[in-house]
């Protein structure tokens, strides 16, 4: 990830938190080290330390860490997951902007890997959405990996999908697939969703020219199917599926005969992870 970006990002978030004078509870203790500790109060799987180490970094004060636990790593209730030191005033006046963005991405890495172990032993491949916080996309896309997906598009601008607004604006699956297809670069990858055998009837008459085919929101005894029907004109296509995988789907999903299978709720349905920081001296 870009180092000026996450730098820009971050001083974004420490401004919405000090304003313009800044943290006066804090700053009576510039030139005071202190140490801390941040405590795990369950168990979880370990994401965001590079950036909770960039905020006491950006506020100055010399800090000091020691991880012990890597990214991705599972963190037991109880433990030390870091030990550091700082200057008072900026430990403190950090403190809430660097827990935010641990416990905000451990606990969308601690749910995608519940996802990914769901999927342990298929070869489909689980990937995220745009489904974002406004502000956090690249963290938390960040955090998916971490847990073990992979991204999906990062936004408009990467990769082409045509969605089932885009679908009725044009007229028609046949006829957005040839509009967008022409205009689009020779190295952009196009993906088109399909809701129903009607419109993967009609988007069959052109699926040489689209790289991914997602079924969006189809009864999963009906994907196979339509799997068979696209592999029937391109070997090469591949297939996704989304709309309403969740945790208890899965088990189901993961013997279909789809590439990948994408979700928001890797983002959507996780919750904040339980750790604090305390100070030590």
């Amino acid at each position: 990830m870009n180092e000026l970006f996450v730098r820009n990002l971050i001083l974004n978030f420490l401004s919405e938190d000090l304003g313009i004078s800044g943290d006066w509870s804090s700053l009576p203790l510039k030139g005071k080290r202190l140490k801390a500790e941040v405590i795990a109060k369950e168990d979880f799987i370990l994401c965001g330390s590079p950036f909770f180490n960039k905020v006491f970094e950006l506020l100055g004060g010399a800090p000091k860490f020691r991880w012990n636990f890597k990214e991705g790593d599972k963190v037991s209730k109880g433990s030390v997951v870091c030990s550091l030191e700082c200057d008072g005033s900026s430990l403190l006046s950090g403190e809430r902007t660097a827990l935010n963005l641990l416990q905000r991405l451990s606990g969308v890495a601690t749910n995608t890997r519940e996802f990914v172990e769901l999927l342990r032993g298929s070869s489909i491949k689980l990937l995220d959405t745009r489904k974002t916080t406004p502000g956090l996309r690249p963290l938390e896309k960040y955090a998916t990996r971490v847990g073990g997906a992979l991204n999906h598009r990062w936004g408009l601008f990467d990769a082409v999908m045509l969605k089932d607004n885009h679908l009725k604006a044009y007229g028609g699956v046949k006829e957005a697939v040839l509009k967008v297809k022409s205009a689009l670069p020779i190295t952009a990858k196009l993906e088109v969703e399909v809701e129903s055998f009607e419109e993967l009837e009609e988007l069959l008459e052109v699926v040489n020219l689209v790289d991914l085919v997602m079924l969006d929101n189809w009864e999963l005894e009906k994907v196979p199917e339509a799997v068979k029907l696209i592999r029937e004109k391109s070997s090469f296509v591949k297939v996704e599926l989304s709309g309403g995988v969740d945790k208890e789907s899965l088990p189901f999903i993961k013997e279909l005969p789809i590439d990948f299978v994408s979700t928001s709720k890797l983002i959507t349905s996780a919750k904040w992870v339980d750790v604090s920081l305390e100070v030590l001296c």
